[in-house]
């Protein structure tokens, strides 16, 4: 790695990113102080406990937990949830045509009111402080017409969304099916409830990752009874074919991969600001859809039947809306969801962070000393796999907790600044930001690899390195040199974007899990009557979290124990669940 490193490829120097965007979004977050305490404070407030479940969704979970069925997985065929009786069911394999609610089209020739200007900076900027110097797969096209200045159509005449080529639809709809397969338990919840349709009458707009696993949820989503609108949370993790599959199937989307930061706004607001059209839901990964609807459109939030936030980014912010009064609708925080936490966090990065950096980096792992920033369940699972794979793993910790945990686990714990010299990789997995800051970087060795698995781009200050006195060069996508003066290069990956969203891809099965906790998080706020939940954030029922958990034991041909009558009078729980109180840390 290191003697790859020592010699400087030809016409590969770039322009460092430019300093005003980093000026620009400091003047805007000094602007709105309201806000800005979101960014600087995690919020102390814990989540609230949820009253009791919604009845569409106790009834949903009654038929579903009495039978526990197994699922059998036969060849060429797809196992499909009876509503009657929560039975598995085979449905022969056909081309799904998704049958959306009708969507409103008058605006489909028309610009927003926004038009081409450029939209200011939000104070949340967590997803597009961009230091952008061209990072993404499709910088090598500059030529390219900007999709927004394209006139695209589909095949059915509709024009409302915008993205980066309608023509490869059929490689993301083939991306989709392929998704299903893997995604079985949302599969089976979208064939439970697709008859009473327990979404309809939401109109949901959502910003989070544009990916054939996430475009499951949107058409489950639609399916159930949704409208609904969407944009991209990260600006190099949207899969254009992706992108293009749900257009094709008149699904309002507005991302491309390599969006620029005015893009990225641009298509948060395109999904807002539609003439005869108002939200009243949200969901959410990292709060940049809420914040600009609170900023932007403040009449909108004040309307909205509920917030679903998937981030410790999102969340903290939420917490702080909440403690300075300004959160006017309920919130469920499903990050710290059993499901979301335990399975989403820890099994998905254990898995794809030695995939991403194989990617970008070409990084051998044995023997390697490797710095691990935040031993939360995402430090966990970065830290397990290295480990696994000869790596000499340090860990970073602020909480006595977190870090007696890495120790158990056979991790030495320190700062960063008494290892930094020695390490060959700093990885980041915290939430918070400036965990690495410009003076580790300037004694870091050469060759380090510098790279971010937490959900926020501010971890690492890539601001610190945009000086004249360093230069940056591209080496492939997502991957950048940054030389110092006396010639030691570090290799920073996704100019410190979340990486293995923004350079790789996740498993799907895990992603299935947190998606199906989104699913009910948004029918269970959207069918709350009047004043079950306060202007406050909440955290998922219990209840929710184990039937996911249920839904995906199916996979696995699991079959559990059942508590007989005397049993669950001993332990004073109900036989179907939930089977621990709030407290337990599982």
């Amino acid at each position: 790695m290191d003697s790859s490193l020592n010699s400087k490829p030809e016409n590969q120097s770039v322009t460092p990113p430019s300093e005003d965007n980093a000026s620009m979004a400091e003047s805007n977050h000094n602007d709105e102080a309201a806000i800005s305490s979101a960014l600087e404070t995690a919020g102390d407030g814990n989540s609230l406990q949820p009253p009791t479940i919604s009845s569409k969704l106790l009834r949903m979970l009654e038929a579903a937990t009495k039978r526990r069925p197994a699922l059998v997985k036969m060849q060429n065929s797809e196992e499909v949830f009876d509503e009657n009786d929560g039975a598995i069911s085979e449905a022969p394999r056909t081309k799904r045509q998704i049958q959306y609610p009708e969507q409103p089209r008058e605006f489909d020739s028309r610009l927003t009111k926004t038009g081409r200007r450029s939209l200011s900076h939000s104070v949340s900027h967590s997803s597009t402080d961009s230091n952008s110097s061209g990072g993404s797969d499709a910088e090598n096209q500059e030529d390219e017409v900007s999709p927004r200045e394209m006139q695209q159509i589909n095949s059915k005449g509709n024009r409302d969304f915008c993205i980066k080529n309608i023509k490869i639809a059929d490689f993301g709809r083939r991306e989709i099916e392929l998704a299903e397969d893997e995604m079985t338990a949302l599969m089976a919840l979208r064939k439970a409830a697709q008859g009473e349709k327990p979404l309809a009458g939401a109109k949901i707009v959502g910003c989070t990752h544009v990916t054939a696993q996430t475009a499951v949820l949107f058409e489950t989503l639609m399916v159930l009874g949704a409208q609904c609108r969407w944009a991209a949370c990260n600006i190099y993790s949207t899969q254009d074919e992706v992108a293009a599959a749900l257009a094709e199937q008149d699904f309002p989307v507005f991302a491309w991969k390599g969006e620029s930061e005015d893009d990225f706004w641009w298509c948060i607001d395109r999904c807002v600001n539609v003439e005869g059209w108002e939200p009243n839901m949200i969901l959410d990964d990292g709060g940049d859809m809420t914040h600009w609807i609170y900023k932007k459109y403040p009449h909108l939030f004040k309307k909205a039947k509920g917030i679903v936030e998937e981030s410790i980014t999102g969340i903290h912010r939420l917490h702080s809306l909440s403690k300075a009064g300004k959160l006017c609708v309920p919130a469920i925080n499903v990050n710290d969801s059993v499901t979301k936490q335990k399975f989403d966090n820890l099994y998905c990065c254990r898995e794809s962070i030695l995939d991403s950096l194989k990617k970008t980096a070409d990084i051998m792992f044995g023997g390697k000393q490797v710095a691990v920033c935040g031993y939360g369940e995402v430090g966990k699972g970065c830290s397990a796999a290295l480990k696994a794979m000869g790596s000499v793993v340090y860990v970073t910790e602020i909480d006595p907790i977190c870090a007696l945990q890495a120790c158990m686990d056979g991790f030495r714990v320190a700062k960063l600044g008494d290892i930094v010299r020695q390490v060959d990789m700093v990885i980041t997995c915290t939430g918070n930001k400036n965990v690495v800051v410009r003076e580790h970087m300037d004694r870091m060795k050469n060759g380090c690899v510098v790279c971010n698995m937490g959900r926020s781009n501010t971890e690492i200050d890539v601001s610190s390195l945009i000086t004249t006195e360093l230069e940056w060069q591209h080496v492939r996508a997502q991957v950048h040199h940054i030389i110092w003066p006396d010639g030691k290069r570090i290799v920073l990956l996704a100019e410190g974007r979340v990486l293995n969203l923004s350079s790789s891809t996740v498993p799907i099965y895990v992603l299935s899990i947190t998606a199906t906790t989104q699913a009910l998080a948004l029918i269970e706020l959207f069918n709350a009557p009047e004043g079950r939940y306060k202007q406050d954030v909440y955290l998922l029922p219990k209840k929710l979290d184990e039937y996911v958990a249920s839904l995906h034991l199916q996979t696995f041909d699991a079959h559990l124990t059942e508590l007989t009558d005397e049993q669950a009078k001993y332990m004073g729980l109900s036989k179907y669940g939930p089977f621990k109180p709030s407290y337990y840390r599982y």
